[in-house]
C-alpha cells in the first residue's frame, strides 16, 4: 500500500512538471488565460500574442501586473509603447532589441547626451531627417 502511494505521487509530481513544461513550450498562457485586466491593458499586443515567445509573454505579463500601480503618465506611455511596437514588422523589434542592448552597454553620462542628440534629430523635419539616415543596401541574395 506504502509502495503504491509512492508511485502515485511520483506519478502526479512528473504529470505535474510535465504540465508545467508544456504550458513553457506550448506558448502559454494563450490570450484566453489572460485575466479581464491583462487583456484590457495588453490589449494592443492582441493580434500578435499568439506568436509571442514564452519568455516576451512573461515580460508583457509583468508590466500589466504593474500597470495598475503607475500613474496616468507612465500608463499613458506604456500603452504608446505597445501601440508602436504592435505595429513594427518582426524585423523591427529585431532590431530594436539590439538597439537596446546596445545602448544599455553606454555609461550613463554619454547616454544622457546620446538622448539630447535623439531629441535633436526628432525635431528635425522629415526630409532632413531622411538625408541623414544611411543609404538603404539592397538585400544579397544567397546562393
Amino acid at each position: 500500500m506504502r509502495r503504491a502511494l509512492l508511485v502515485l505521487a511520483l506519478c502526479l509530481a512528473a504529470g505535474a512538471a510535465g504540465a508545467q513544461t508544456s504550458k513553457i513550450k506550448g506558448g502559454r498562457p494563450a490570450w484566453a488565460e489572460l485575466t479581464v485586466e491583462q487583456q484590457h491593458t495588453l490589449a494592443p499586443l492582441k493580434a500578435d500574442w499568439e506568436s509571442l515567445e514564452p519568455d516576451r509573454r512573461r515580460k508583457w505579463i509583468g508590466i500589466a501586473k504593474r500597470y495598475p500601480r503607475m500613474t496616468p503618465q507612465e500608463q499613458e506611455r506604456v500603452q504608446r509603447r505597445m501601440q508602436a511596437w504592435a505595429k513594427l514588422t518582426p524585423e523591427q523589434r529585431r532590431q530594436a532589441r539590439e538597439n537596446y542592448k546596445r545602448i544599455a552597454k553606454v555609461p550613463p553620462e554619454e547616454r544622457g547626451k546620446l538622448g539630447e542628440q535623439w531629441a535633436e534629430y526628432q525635431a528635425l523635419p522629415p526630409n532632413e531627417r531622411q538625408n541623414l539616415a544611411p543609404p538603404q543596401t539592397p538585400a544579397k541574395k544567397k546562393k
